[in-house]
């Protein structure tokens, strides 16, 4: 006689788990039919195509290496300019193709907390649409930062007591971003153990999303110096797990580049004690 082991419950999903799914697909829809949500490429210049631009078809230009930081600020002040009219479908829009960057802050807040990290990142970004520095360079670095600072403290405040040590509750990884993404190598080192989610959130914040260093320690109230040194040493770690092979990944040279060609804020004295 065959004994059958009777099949696992169906996971239950947690709070808000499906949004992501729920903006991606919304979001595809208002890049079709005979007048998708769009920009004029033309006009925006920046070497984007000269034509318009659906704006799924825009998320991914702004996602490839190539696309550079003039002409993503540029795309950048536009949509938020737009978001700014009140328009939801152009909110809606600014947070189609702000998604990737969410999935990856979301990602790191779910290493921490075990509340809707979805729903606090998309509240947060949305918020910071209206209030972000457009005369700034890095406004989606900008914006998507201050989304994660106000996430991150809301749920640090909703999070019941515990040891201090990082959660990672059950179904809480997110779907990963668009395979080649250069946020993928960092997620892929927090889980080896390469850095941690506050080394993963500085690289990405202060490389990729070129935001200054100093303007992300006046940000988080840390000292700059001590941010500098911290990212010198978790740059030195992922950059050696990337040569060894331990995050191996077509695209992972883009992290390389990235953390090797841009130019270093120039650290202040240390001052003796």
């Amino acid at each position: 006689m065959v004994r059958r082991t009777p099949a696992a419950a169906p996971a239950v999903p947690r709070p808000g788990e499906r949004l992501f799914t729920d903006i991606d697909y919304r979001f595809r829809l208002l890049g079709q039919g005979p007048c998708p949500l769009s920009v004029d490429g033309r006009r925006l210049g920046q070497g984007l195509p000269r034509r318009a631009i659906a704006l799924p078809e825009l998320s991914a230009i702004l996602m490839h290496p190539s696309c550079g930081y003039p002409a993503r600020d540029a795309v950048w002040r536009l949509l938020v300019q737009r978001a700014r009219t009140g328009d939801p479908a152009w909110r809606a829009g600014a947070v189609g193709v702000a998604l990737p960057g969410l999935r990856f802050k979301a990602y790191l807040l779910a290493k921490l907390f075990t509340g809707d990290v979805q729903a606090a990142i998309v509240e947060h970004f949305l918020r910071a649409l209206g209030t972000v520095d457009l005369a700034r360079p890095g406004v989606v670095g900008n914006l998507l930062s201050a989304a994660f600072s106000k996430a991150r403290a809301e749920l640090r405040g909703l999070e019941p007591a515990s040891s201090g040590a990082p959660n990672h509750a059950a179904g809480s990884v997110l779907p990963p971003a668009p395979f080649g993404h250069p946020d993928l190598v960092l997620t892929r080192a927090v889980d080896a153990g390469v850095i941690s989610v506050q080394e993963a959130e500085l690289i990405g914040a202060t490389y990729l999303e070129e935001v200054g260093l100093t303007a992300y320690a006046e940000r988080t109230g840390q000292p700059r110096w001590n941010l500098y040194k911290r990212r010198t040493a978790a740059v030195a770690r992922l950059t050696a797990a990337i040569e060894s092979g331990e995050l191996s990944d077509l695209y992972a040279d883009v992290i390389t580049e990235a953390t090797a060609t841009v130019v270093l804020d120039t650290p202040t004295a240390r001052k003796r004690p």
